[in-house]
């Protein structure tokens, strides 16, 4: 049996600290919400593998759905030799997204290329260059991918320069004084200053914003960018990486606003854990591309496309949309009943289960150092949390929706302990 204590020593000599890792810990094997160590310990998973396990580790139908596919056959590449599950798939997101409109999808591997080819996409459909995103705003980790992001520390430190026409507006929160108004007044700036909006090809925003800290995009704010889009021509993008398959209550998170995006990006808990991102969007918009100019080897892995298969089944079957509802409301209860008894927490937030809690010194300080604690206090008794936020001050919960509520209920009371265990 390996220790962690060796293989963190073997970690450090053989991969590059570029690859940061959270735990100091080595998984060994894991189902639904819990995770145990290379030692036996176990761990409650509440970060999901970032947002991918909404479905749980190792669900049984995604796990049968995979075994059954790899009797087949493993790998074709679709551009060559296509199979019939990955126009089927294609033919399930195409009616789940929303809107009657007619639709296409591509697939890919990573969420990175789904961004990266939903831009080529727009650009090829307008016929222009620009892009306009927001601050806190992640999409990846590729070139285009860091100069969309709107967050530079980790992200963007030392790999630029970055492509052009890429141009960031304020995203609106309120806690941190920026209102829908500032946001609607920086692009009307930019659109001044900067770029004339008949070169703008796309808006691309996450209805919430995920490694940006769980912010909600507030429904005024998705009124106007699409009133803008149409006045200008401009195509709108929302990138539902991940915030997509029952996170916050409901299919994907846009379906919480009455407007409708051009474009739709795909991936984590798409598949599972299996590697599988989609961009869907409007028809005509989707065929822009010469032929050729979209794929990737391993894009639409059939193997990824059979537990994707399976991922929606079990979303449908299990009903895990109102379930992210239930255990969201619980969550919330359970912090903001702390919120009066610890006064670092200054907003509870999120829809379904896509939840955040945020901690401040004061109303214009970030409590970077009680996040690490808290994050470091439950770690300590075997809850896994995940931190965000440009300031790294939020802890976001991204735990399966298939927990029980046993396990559910352990977690929730691990990270009441941790709370208080940090403020001492």
């Amino acid at each position: 049996m390996h220790s962690n204590e060796e293989l963190l020593a073997r970690k450090q000599a053989a991969t590059p600290r570029g690859v940061g890792v959270m735990a100091p810990f080595f998984a060994d094997h894991a189902e639904n919400a819990e995770l145990w160590d290379v030692t036996g310990r176990r761990f409650i998973d509440f970060a999901g593998g970032i947002a991918v396990l909404n479905t749980g580790h190792r669900h049984p139908e995604v796990i049968a759905a995979v075994k059954t596919q790899l009797d087949q056959f493993t790998h074709s590449c679709y551009q060559v030799v296509p199979y019939e599950s990955y126009i089927r798939l294609a033919e399930r997101l195409n009616a789940l997204t929303p809107g009657s409109h007619s639709k296409k999808t591509a697939f890919f591997s990573t969420g990175a290329e789904a961004v990266e080819n939903a831009i080529k996409i727009a650009r090829a459909a307008t016929g222009r260059s620009g892009v306009i995103a927001f601050s806190g705003g992640f999409h990846g980790r590729t070139m285009m991918g860091m100069a969309l992001t709107g967050k530079v520390m980790p992200y963007k430190v030392g790999f630029g320069p970055f492509p052009a026409d890429i141009f960031h507006v304020p995203f609106p929160n309120a806690l941190h004084h920026v209102s829908v108004a500032d946001s609607l007044t920086a692009i009307t700036t930019l659109f001044k200053a900067s770029i004339d909006p008949q070169r703008v090809a796309a808006m691309i925003l996450e209805p919430i914003q995920g490694e940006g800290g769980f912010y909600v995009a507030p429904p005024e704010l998705m009124r106007a960018l699409r009133q803008l889009c149409d006045e200008h021509g401009i195509l709108l993008i929302a990138d539902e990486i991940q915030t997509g398959f029952a996170r916050t209550g409901r299919w994907f998170a846009i379906e919480h606003y009455d407007v409708l995006p051009d474009i739709m990006t795909l991936a984590k808990s798409l598949a599972g854990g299996f590697p599988l991102s989609a961009v869907v969007g409007r028809s005509e918009i989707m065929d822009a591309p010469a032929p050729g100019g979209l794929g990737g080897t391993y894009a639409g892995s059939p193997v990824a496309i059979a537990a994707a298969h399976a991922v929606l089944d079990v979303i449908e079957n299990e009903q895990l949309n109102h379930r992210a509802n239930i255990l969201g409301i619980r969550l919330q209860a359970m912090l903001n009943n702390l919120q009066k008894v610890i006064p670092n927490i200054a907003e509870v937030r999120g829809l379904g289960a896509m939840i955040a809690v945020e901690f401040m010194l004061d109303a214009h300080t970030p409590d970077v150092d009680f996040t690490k604690r808290v994050q470091a206090k439950a770690l300590e008794r075997g809850l896994i949390l995940l931190s965000c936020g440009v300031y790294g001050n939020v802890l976001r919960f991204l735990f399966p929706l298939t927990i029980s509520d046993v396990v559910f209920d352990e977690g929730l009371a691990i990270l009441e302990a941790a709370l208080f265990a940090a403020r001492e």
